[in-house]
């Protein structure tokens, strides 16, 4: 009696060694972090449409990211992964366990690309933005903005289309289409223009598309925040009084040279409708991508009287106001002045 509980006994200890063993190789191959990458960053693993189980290990051994192969497709085997492969964008942590990681790439569950507009004047800027960060080509994305029926289908044309691309950051997923881009953009387009911004385009004689043209006049002349509303106020002025707004940057954007510092008179010559200086009224598409700060700043635009605006003899990025042509000159020639103190020749 005494010998089988001594291997009662021993059995029970055994077991209990071996699901004790079991268990951490178990917890081992599921919990423990079991890949090579950037601890801030980690990788981005892109699984293009119609991919199967082997493309996605020949992109993780390409990149060596998978410490334990076995236990990695061990696991794989166990959760049929191979049978529910998703195509997408999954970034893979340092702090990853198998089990962890092959949850989210069979449930689909991708991370999207954080993307950001600013600094864009024109389509080939947006174009080189978009680069190759999503899975289509960005060729067929820049010949989708040539498009006159797609910009049509938005509620724009082929000068205005980039109205509908708003400065901010947005979450967009890799796989996403051209057309879903697109579509992804003027649904945010949408939601910024409420009822009350388009009833404030509408009290002062724009639209949503003709103050995003004007707001990126002022976007191009001044960067402070606090001046926008006036300077806004000035090429209302000007607009209101049906003569031309004459905006600097216009030109500039008409030449298509940015490297230009100060617009000289043969430059004003140029034939163009963004040639602010020779067309009344707006340019007929936006100069620039304006935050929406400037485009508020048109909609709520400062009530004065001021026709006329240089910057100031301080530097300081601001800018001296005039209701007459005598008085703008003046404020220039306090401008030029402090200038040639300084030696700088614009």
């Amino acid at each position: 009696m005494q010998t089988n509980n001594k291997l009662l006994r021993y059995f029970f200890l055994a077991f209990a060694l071996f699901a004790t063993m079991f268990s951490y190789y178990v917890w081992q191959i599921t919990k423990t972090p079991n890949y090579e990458v950037d601890e801030k960053k980690g990788f981005a693993l892109l699984i293009p449409k119609g991919a199967n189980f082997e493309v996605v290990w020949d992109s993780l051994n390409k990149h060596k990211i998978v410490k334990d192969e076995l236990s990695f497709k061990f696991l794989a085997k166990l959760l049929k992964y191979k049978d529910h492969v998703r195509e997408g964008r999954y970034v893979i942590k340092a702090d990853m366990g198998n089990y962890e990681l092959i949850k989210k790439l069979r449930s689909g569950n991708q991370d999207p690309i954080r993307l950001t507009f600013n600094n864009i004047r024109l389509k080939k800027d947006l174009v080189h933005k978009i680069g190759n960060r999503f899975e289509f080509d960005s060729t067929t994305f820049a010949r989708m903005l040539e498009d006159t029926s797609i910009a049509r289908k938005y509620g724009f044309t082929d000068e205005t289309i980039m109205c509908m691309f708003l400065p901010n950051t947005y979450e967009v997923y890799w796989n996403t289409t051209p057309e879903g881009f697109m579509d992804t953009m003027k649904g945010w387009y949408s939601k910024f223009w409420t009822e009350e911004r388009k009833r404030k385009a509408a009290e002062i004689g724009l639209d949503p598309i003709k103050a995003q043209i004007m707001a990126s006049i002022v976007e191009a002349e001044t960067k402070k925040a606090d001046e926008k509303p006036r300077v806004a106020g000035v090429y209302m002025n000007r607009l209101n009084a049906n003569m031309p707004l004459g905006a600097d940057p216009t030109v500039i954007f008409a030449h298509q040279d940015f490297s230009i510092k100060r617009v000289t008179k043969a430059q004003l010559q140029i034939n163009s409708p963004y040639n602010t200086y020779r067309v009344v009224g707006l340019p007929p598409g936006p100069i620039n991508l304006p935050d929406l700060a400037s485009i508020d700043a048109v909609l709520n635009y400062e009530h004065h009287k001021y026709m006329y605006f240089c910057a100031k003899e301080d530097f300081s990025g601001y800018h001296n106001f005039a209701e007459t042509f005598k008085d703008h000159l003046n404020n220039a020639r306090i401008y030029q002045e402090a200038l040639n103190k300084l030696n700088i020749r614009k």
